[in-house]
């Protein structure tokens, strides 16, 4: 008994680093090299729409495979590789390449982190400016430094019979 699970493991195992291999692979028949080269270029540039930072060269999607197999059928069309850009950022948005174009809404993406931190920056500079006008305009006039002295001879009064209280105490 021990016999076969130990075989029933070791074809498992087996079957599981196997598998893999068994996988399907895309094949493709190019005209010539540089087509070949190009495809490969284009695959390693866009991006899958489902696996986020994955090429669709990268991606096992099903959306990835039909990107390449568009891919493909493009570039045997004669397309060009820019054109082939073209027709998936139209199809599927900026997103779908690791460069997005600049555009207006592109924009707010790129400024915004640099607003920010001019914003923060000159809020920071101008509180800090604020505070130090305030102390060197905030001088006290004479009843105010009458009563600051007065509470500060009733603390000090308080603080001698603290101490007194407590060497009686101690005692």
């Amino acid at each position: 008994m021990k016999r076969f699970f130990a075989l029933m493991f070791a074809l498992g195992l087996t079957f599981s680093m196997v598998a893999p291999a068994l996988a399907a692979i895309d094949v493709y028949d190019f005209k010539n090299p540089a087509q070949e080269k190009q495809f490969q270029e284009l695959t390693e540039t866009l991006r899958c729409p489902k696996c986020q930072n994955n090429s669709i060269a990268d991606s096992n999607a099903t959306l990835a495979e039909d990107m390449r197999m568009k891919t493909f059928e493009l570039l045997k069309e004669g397309k060009t590789k820019q054109q082939v850009i073209d027709y998936m950022i139209a199809r599927y948005g900026n997103f779908v390449t690791y460069d997005p174009a600049v555009t207006a809404s592109t924009m707010i993406l790129w400024a915004g982190p640099i607003g920010f931190i001019v914003i923060g920056f000159s809020i920071l500079v101008y509180r800090s400016r604020k505070k130090t006008e305030l102390s060197k305009d905030e001088a006290l006039d004479d009843v105010e430094s009458e009563r600051l002295q007065g509470l500060l001879a009733e603390m000090a009064q308080q603080d001698t019979e603290a101490t007194n209280n407590q060497t009686k105490v101690n005692k």
